[in-house]
């Protein structure tokens, strides 16, 4: 039965690793189960090019050396594989230890434990273990399914395409994006990235993207921004970030959450206050919710935008 890559790379790592002096390649293939059972000189070539390459990738400094009778040896030296040791203070332990949670459901829930103990047994102490203990144990949840593959789209730089469900649509639409970033915000995971089909960035909650996550071929079209705003986009869009100011007509001792948001307030008589109010993205839904006691006055969209949303409301 053929055996693992994975037990071949850790086999061929621990050769190279506990050797005292550089292995030829025929060493190594005498001394490896996996090359042993190879086809022929060209499969192990091609095999042992191909492992030396991953294990240099995932970071082992392997020397390449050429002994007097011109036969080349390899070996990983201890000494260019040995961490530095890890000194991490409060805020750093406490950073990694709630980054590995976010892989609980993921991947790389393992690889994220693993990583924890490691430190742990180096004698690093981690968010509540040495800093002292409190009831509130911070949590970033990541359950939507389309959060893993969207991780590995963002890290490899690969676009991808999925459905996606706007709060006000009925049905989902296909998006074709390039990912840039993921970003938990107010509970929520939210993915930045460049909309291929209306040409410009655009952040969608994960909550709303609809069936699978699918990968496609070829390189991004649009440059990566060396950051990107989120959280910001985020906040606007719920209103948090005023853009502008509207208008509104407000009923008399109606409607208070306004008047404390207001920046201006005139009572006009007759029943009738005028208000002066930040006017960020969702405010037409807020609105709507104060019913005859608001009548907007101004932006022309803004008032647009209520008169539907009740229009809406009515045929329901």
């Amino acid at each position: 039965m053929a055996i693992a890559k994975a037990e071949r790379l850790m086999n061929l790592a621990l050769c190279l690793l506990g050797t005292r002096r550089p292995l030829s390649k025929r060493e190594l293939r005498s001394s490896i189960e996996a090359y042993i059972e190879a086809g022929g000189d060209d499969a192990f070539n091609r095999m042992f090019e191909r492992d030396k390459d991953d294990l240099r990738e995932l970071g082992l400094v392997i020397e390449t050396v050429e002994s007097v009778d011109g036969e080349i040896g390899y070996r990983a030296a201890r000494d260019s594989n040995r961490l530095p040791p890890v000194s991490l203070d409060a805020e750093e332990a406490a950073a990694l230890s709630l980054a590995a949670k976010v892989w609980q459901q993921a991947r790389l829930a393992g690889a994220a434990s693993g990583a924890l103990q490691k430190l742990r047994a180096a004698g690093m102490p981690l968010a509540g273990e040495g800093y002292g203990h409190s009831p509130l144990e911070p949590r970033i949840p990541a359950h939507e399914p389309a959060f893993e593959p969207l991780m590995l789209a963002c890290r490899d730089r690969r676009p991808v395409v999925f459905d996606y469900r706007k709060s006000s649509a009925v049905r989902p639409e296909s998006r074709h994006v390039e990912p840039w970033v993921l970003e938990c915000c107010r509970g929520h995971w939210y993915l930045a990235g460049w909309d291929r089909e209306r040409r410009a960035e655009r952040v969608f909650r994960l909550s709303r993207i609809t069936g699978r996550v699918r990968s496609r071929a070829g390189a991004f079209t649009a440059p990566v921004p060396d950051q990107v705003t989120v959280r910001e986009t985020v906040e606007r869009w719920a209103g948090e970030v005023a853009t502008s100011t509207a208008r509104i007509r407000l009923r008399t001792g109606a409607g208070y959450p306004l008047r404390a948001r207001a920046v201006a307030v005139r009572e006009t008589g007759a029943g009738w206050d005028e208000l002066e109010i930040p006017y960020g993205h969702g405010l037409d839904a807020w609105l709507v919710e104060f019913g005859p006691d608001v009548v907007v006055l101004g932006p022309d969209e803004l008032r647009t935008d209520v008169v539907e949303r009740l229009r809406a409301v009515a045929k329901g």
